[in-house]
């Protein structure tokens, strides 16, 4: 008896979430979705702070990701929201972390840190010179460097947009900062 209450109360939810998810995409309310949202904040604060190690970047990332929903969920085909939101929030916060992560570039003979923040300090000259370096590359690794990087694209997107496999997708991105630095190396004056 005790399982059947846990499988209806978990049915339940689903069917409560079912609903309140479409009555937001027609209608539009926010406190519609701010209801539906406010049952998983604890799972999405909870997946932010596994990602980030910290309360307020944490804090922030609940917010910001109730603004995606926001602009998503009108459009978007849900067939189970709390699954679902667990990969929205799981992707938002590896997407947060790869836009701030350091790369190492090899410049003027020792190493500049260049993250997404940081990119506005390079000289033109070092600017010509990475971009020079990333015309020298095979074109798969151009391609994938420059969707991952610059566009900030998954490995996922990457593959769906190129018809690369997944794993030439990441072989590609890896050969690429190898032979990019390489270049930068050869080329420095």
């Amino acid at each position: 008896m005790l399982f059947k209450r846990r499988g209806n109360k978990a049915l339940d939810d689903v069917q409560q979430d079912a609903q309140l998810l479409r009555k937001y995409q027609l209608t539009g309310e926010l406190p519609v979705l701010g209801e539906l949202y406010e049952r998983y904040m604890p799972l999405v604060y909870g997946v932010c702070l596994k990602y980030f190690k910290n309360k307020e970047d944490s804090q922030d990332a609940v917010m910001q990701i109730f603004e995606k929903l926001v602009a998503r969920l009108p459009t978007e085909e849900v067939r189970d929201f709390k699954p679902w939101l667990y990969v929205v929030t799981r992707n938002y916060c590896l997407m947060q972390l790869r836009k701030t992560k350091i790369q190492q570039v090899p410049i003027n003979g020792h190493t500049d840190y260049l993250a997404e923040e940081d990119s506005e300090n390079l000289s033109e000259e070092q600017w010509q010179l990475l971009t020079r370096g990333l015309g020298q590359l095979p074109t798969e690794q151009q391609q994938c460097l420059q969707l991952f990087y610059l566009q900030q694209q998954s490995y996922q997107i990457i593959a769906e947009q190129t018809g690369y496999e997944l794993k030439q997708v990441k072989s590609h991105i890896q050969n690429g900062r190898r032979n990019l630095k390489i270049f930068v190396e050869k080329h420095h004056e």
